[in-house]
């Protein structure tokens, strides 16, 4: 029957690799709940959630600073609605295409569930890059985007967010765009400036919940942060976060990427510095060494994983680590991974971890602090509160701390102890696939 749905899915969708991979890994995971509950086999629960309930493709068109026309494509797939409103982030880049959208909106579902909050899974974005524009080009783009977006999203929809090349620049000006044409101030997108309806936290959740799920995961392992060296991959919100974080707690994080390559800081990396070339100046990584001169940079943002550390943090994009760069880091000692990015490890990659034993947090369950803070901001909304940073950051931490429990819980139940890829995805499925049955074959 796996071998079924997943043949499937792969004809109906030609050529959308990453969505194939995604969902045969939930698949092949959630084989044994059907087996012990044959009345989700009946519903045909597991084929139903693979097909998007609504998939929206859309021209969008812009002027740039010259003054002549361009035209990039936009997506939303509004995956799976069973617990709540469609929540997932928007991607701006040039390799986005339906089928990266699809895997990002299948992986939110079972995400969103692990969190306890009420979202369904959902994702969108464009094949627009904002590197190397202008503001004013941004936010041409951005309201044409939200001119079609606005029709189909709303607070008790679809609730979008940031993900890759969308910030808090981005965020702004599609929402002033959305509440422009709609007339009506609502918690519609997340990821707001604090000043009008955003949330304490935010910036920060994924890279801190990322560490409060790996430091559950330490903790069974009878391992300790404090003292260990790691490399964090990326350097947008999710890597530079998640360093903070690690710094705070006494590790030395000595490596961190962009899409063009690496740096490499033996004395560990000065934070400071990265945000600044990363936050304020938009520049690339390798201007890190104009400040700390004694640091390398290499090309070849891949070529990280050469790395010595005792744990690796995943956090720029889908496969960064394939079986090569897995061996590598087993080679070098690694002992923990946690992915911070949307399914950075490929399959072979996660399959040499878990041969040698290696703790690994999958990316469904270690990085759902970004979509969890989310839903946070949208409890806000909806009551006209703002919290504090502590008391959002008391939040996040006791969901990641839950959604490493399920997780756990989940392998040991079904015959699969330490195995956290199972564990997430039996975990996730089982809120979706209750919730699917309940309200009928719709």
């Amino acid at each position: 029957m796996v071998k079924q749905i997943i043949d499937e899915v792969v004809k109906r969708n030609p050529g959308e690799v990453e969505f194939h991979q995604a969902v045969t890994e939930v698949v092949e995971s959630v084989a044994p709940v059907l087996e012990k509950h044959p009345e989700y086999k009946q519903a045909k629960i597991l084929e139903r959630i693979c097909e998007p309930e609504r998939q929206l493709m859309f021209r969008v068109p812009w002027v740039d600073d010259s003054g002549k026309v361009q035209v990039n494509r936009g997506f939303r797939i509004e995956f799976n609605s069973a617990i709540g409103p469609y929540k997932g982030g928007l991607r701006f880049h040039p390799s986005v295409y339906l089928g990266i959208i699809k895997f990002l909106g299948f992986e939110q579902i079972f995400k969103n569930s692990l969190t306890t909050l009420p979202m369904g899974g959902g994702k969108g974005g464009a094949d627009f890059d904002p590197k190397g524009k202008s503001d004013g080009e941004v936010m041409r783009f951005c309201q044409s985007f939200m001119s079609e977006l606005f029709r189909h999203i709303g607070p008790d929809t679809d609730v979008p967010a940031g993900d890759i090349g969308v910030g808090g620049r981005e965020i702004g000006f599609m929402y002033g765009m959305y509440k422009k044409l709609r007339n009506e101030f609502t918690g519609v997108l997340t990821g707001k400036g604090l000043d009008w309806g955003g949330s304490l936290v935010r910036t920060e959740a994924t890279g801190y919940g990322l560490i409060y799920f790996l430091l559950e995961m330490l903790k069974d392992m009878g391992k300790d942060i404090k003292g260990s060296t790691v490399v964090s991959s990326g350097s947008g919100n999710v890597s530079i976060y998640a360093i903070q974080k690690c710094q705070e707690l006494g590790a030395k994080v000595v490596a961190c990427s962009d899409s063009n390559g690496y740096i490499y800081d033996k004395d560990g990396i000065n934070l400071k510095t990265v945000k600044q070339l990363k936050e304020v100046e938009r520049k690339r990584i390798k201007e890190y060494l104009k400040y700390h001169p004694k640091a390398t940079y290499e090309e070849g943002c891949d070529n990280i994983w050469k790395v010595k550390c005792d744990i690796a943090l995943p956090n720029a994009t889908q496969n960064e680590i394939d079986k090569k760069s897995a061996e590598k880091l087993v080679e070098n000692g690694v002992w923990a991974v946690a992915e911070g990015a949307n399914m950075p490890s490929t399959p072979e990659a996660i399959k040499v971890f878990q041969k040698a034993k290696v703790g690994f947090g999958p990316a469904k369950a270690a990085n759902a602090g970004g979509v969890a803070t989310s839903g946070l901001e949208m409890s806000q909304n909806s009551q006209r509160l703002s919290w504090t940073f502590e008391e959002t950051d008391k939040y996040l931490n006791r969901i990641m701390k839950a959604i490493y429990k399920q997780s756990k819980e989940a392998a040991i139940e079904y015959g699969q102890e330490g195995n956290l890829v199972v564990g997430a995805n039996i975990a996730g499925f089982l809120k979706v696939a209750r919730s699917m049955y309940a309200q009928g074959i719709v």
